[in-house]
């Protein structure tokens, strides 16, 4: 199971973009066109939104935070997490983490595509674009990266060398030394295009020791195992969902004359073997953060539920829409609510609610003064859900009354507290009613008029 993106990033955290190697115009049109239909709209959109922050001709860009990212994909951050998942899995960004203390921080290293040649060979990503697109776009595609091959046998070789057409003078080093001066510094790297690994697969799945153990020696050497096969095989079991039992006779029938297995046979045995199964349908690519979704609960979530998962999923940006029947929040509040958000640290879900109770109990009005206030008391609470900071509101109520007033109430005031009739979140509601409702007399303070008769009796008195 995927887990929820509020144990993995923030939208407070910070990150840096950087690219292995310089990335190539050329690129662009292999993730478009061939990754683009297996990944989806807003994995494409992060992929090209981190790599427009990289300068031209640069490899690292300046840091951001994830709710910039939130902005700019107009999607929440649940989203921005699955986009990252899937950009890790199909091999076009590797992510670091660093922690310093409660500070965390990202570098997501984006990895130039396969090249299309690659792609077309792969095993696994061409057959999965197979199935997506369908043969006839598929080779429209083919032939968009592909042209035309000259046979250059039919010519003759006339290029010179270097010492053909140079020659070398004698050099005086005591001014200067080009190798000496050619070495990079600490810190630094010349710019250079970098190269994709391929997908990256881990044996976890699947069981070589038993593959091997019913292949004996006698039948196929271990050095016939070389990484290409190795890795062919995993991409085959993953991809056709053959166990090493059924795995042994597919390589068995992938020998050769040299006792070698041949890649591109195997391939095409194992591609039998599925069609025999399943009827010639090609697999599909799904997610886990896909395959997830549909699981059935065993009840179904309650209100309260429902508004904590809302709450910690969506974005304050539309948390802002839903609260004014879908209407486009005012420039001036996202910038409160993204300057409270940076300064206090506070988590998605959090903010959120911070938002819901400041916009309805101050009359729709974001007052960002009275947000920081309430945000710095949960940001020292160490407030980290929206259900503690649900409950926090709640016993805190009175104390946020005080300062959205501007002053403390005195004694006299308390005695004739008025009737509150500013709106709150339907969450608070029912525990505020009764709350008002355990006060024995409103406005009538018993002990405070017990005391003042007494006084006049003594006054009497005297």
């Amino acid at each position: 199971m995927m887990k929820k993106h509020w144990n993995e990033i923030q939208p407070v955290d910070h990150y840096t973009v950087g690219t292995n190697g310089m990335l190539q115009e050329y690129d662009r049109k292999i993730i478009t066109f061939l990754y683009q239909p297996l990944i989806g709209s807003i994995c494409y959109s992060l992929y090209m939104s981190l790599w427009g922050e990289v300068e031209e001709n640069r490899l690292w860009s300046t840091d951001s935070t994830h709710y910039h990212l939130m902005n700019v994909l107009s999607v929440n951050l649940q989203d921005v997490y699955e986009a990252r998942m899937k950009l890790e899995g199909i091999g076009l960004l590797k992510a670091y983490e660093n922690k310093d203390g409660e500070a965390r921080s990202f570098l997501y290293e984006l990895q130039p595509p396969l090249s299309a040649e690659e792609f077309f060979h792969d095993g696994m990503l061409n057959v999965y674009l197979y199935r997506k697109i369908g043969r006839t776009h598929y080779l429209r595609l083919k032939k968009f990266f592909t042209d035309v091959s000259v046979d250059k046998k039919q010519y003759t070789n006339i290029t010179r060398s270097f010492q053909d057409v140079f020659t070398s003078e004698q050099i005086n080093f005591l001014h200067h030394d080009a190798n000496v001066d050619s070495e990079t510094g600490s810190g630094e790297q010349y710019m250079k295009y970098g190269k994709n690994d391929g997908l990256a697969l881990d044996e976890v799945d699947f069981d070589f020791q038993l593959l091997l153990a019913g292949l004996s020696e006698s039948m196929v050497p271990r050095k016939a195992f070389t990484p290409k096969v190795k890795e062919t095989v995993l991409k085959l079991s993953y991809l056709y969902g053959i166990d090493p039992l059924q795995m042994k006779n597919i390589v068995l029938s992938s020998l050769d004359a040299d006792d070698t297995i041949d890649i591109e046979l195997l391939r095409k045995t194992a591609r039998d073997w599925y069609g025999m199964q399943t009827g010639d349908q090609l697999p599909d690519l799904t997610t886990r953060m896909e395959t997830k979704k549909p699981v059935a609960r065993d009840k179904p979530l309650s209100q309260e539920e429902e508004l904590i998962e809302y709450l910690e999923t969506t974005s304050p940006k539309d948390v802002l829409s839903d609260i004014s029947n879908g209407g486009s929040p005012s420039k001036a509040d996202l910038q409160a609510v993204e300057e409270v958000l940076m300064s206090q640290k506070l988590p998605i879900g959090v903010m959120n609610v911070l938002v819901q109770y400041v916009l309805l109990k101050t009359d729709m009005k974001l007052t960002k003064g009275y947000m920081e206030k309430i945000a710095s008391h949960w940001s020292r609470k160490k407030v980290t859900s929206a259900n503690e900071a649900m409950e926090l509101a709640k016993k805190e109520h009175k104390q946020y009354l005080e300062w959205a007033e501007g002053k403390k109430e005195s004694k006299s005031n308390r005695r004739r507290k008025p009737i509150r009739t500013e709106k709150l979140p339907d969450w608070f509601k029912e525990d505020e009613v009764s709350e008002e409702s355990d006060t024995p007399a409103e406005g009538y303070d018993f002990e405070a008029e017990k005391k003042k008769l007494e006084e006049e009796l003594k006054n009497f008195r005297k």
